[in-house]
């Protein structure tokens, strides 16, 4: 716990986290220091709702923001300008192909407004192992037969706690997140953790929930089963739409609904 002089707790590899009740207020969420990138540490982590954020030359940070961003798949808003995008044809799609190109251009690739990035080489490392482990998992978007985007994250039942995301290619990302949530009826998560606000989230639907009912909704999914088999190689949205009769779904209907 926080003692009386209000510094945050430094945990030692392998302590408890504290309760998410006492996260500070400035900065939003930010719960305690230290501890260790073990898969141990981060699956525990993850499964009481917290996450590490920290960028080089700082020790590890423990996060739990109230409130909390969130995308149910079946909310997912896409634009009518993304469906024309999509039906097109341009990219085709691909699971945990290329895990490690993801998750080094979700930390190179540069971003509006944004100086230098918080996946550090140990963080690197860390999500590695955690994709090794069978954990960590990774959506590719290609065009032309080059990686234009996807993301990366955990999966831990019915949730799904995204980490990173990036685009070489214009609304890569947007493609990929699309996909992600037309593909729900087949993979079975019924929540996406997005963690901090972004203007470009809520634009694709997703809410912002205050810390107790994402901690609910969080325990009632993560021991929930899935057959869910992550790999899939490279394909074009049809192949997908053949294997997993994709246009049974709200989202499906309206994307290839004539």
């Amino acid at each position: 716990m926080r003692d009386d002089s209000g510094a945050l707790p430094w945990l030692m590899p392998g302590a408890p986290f504290p309760d998410t009740s006492t996260a500070l207020d400035d900065p939003d969420g930010l719960l305690a220091v230290g501890a260790d990138l073990r898969p141990a540490t981060l699956l525990r982590a993850y499964r009481a709702g917290i996450f590490p954020w920290y960028g080089d030359g700082q020790p590890i940070l423990w996060w739990s923001p109230d409130p909390r961003l969130v995308l149910r798949p079946s909310r997912f808003h896409c634009s009518r300008s993304l469906r024309k995008l999509l039906r097109q044809g341009r990219f085709e799609f691909s699971f945990d192909h290329a895990f490690s190109r993801v998750i080094h251009a979700c930390a190179s690739v540069p971003r509006h407004g944004q100086h230098g990035t918080w996946i550090t080489d140990d963080m690197l490392v860390a999500y590695q192992q955690l994709h090794e482990l069978g954990y960590a998992h990774s959506l590719e978007v290609w065009q032309d037969g080059e990686l234009a985007g996807g993301f990366y994250g955990i999966n831990l039942g019915a949730m799904f706690f995204g980490e990173s995301m990036f685009s070489l290619r214009p609304n890569a990302s947007k493609a990929a997140l699309a996909m992600f949530c037309l593909l729900q009826p087949a993979h079975g998560v019924t929540l996406i953790d997005c963690q901090m606000e972004t203007p470009h989230l809520l634009s694709l639907g997703a809410d912002v929930w205050p810390r107790s009912e994402f901690e609910q909704a969080l325990r009632e999914r993560v021991e929930a089963p899935s057959r869910w088999q992550w790999p899939h190689e490279v394909a074009p949205l049809a192949e997908y739409r053949r294997r997993y009769r994709l246009e049974s779904s709200p989202l499906g209907q309206f994307l290839f609904s004539s």
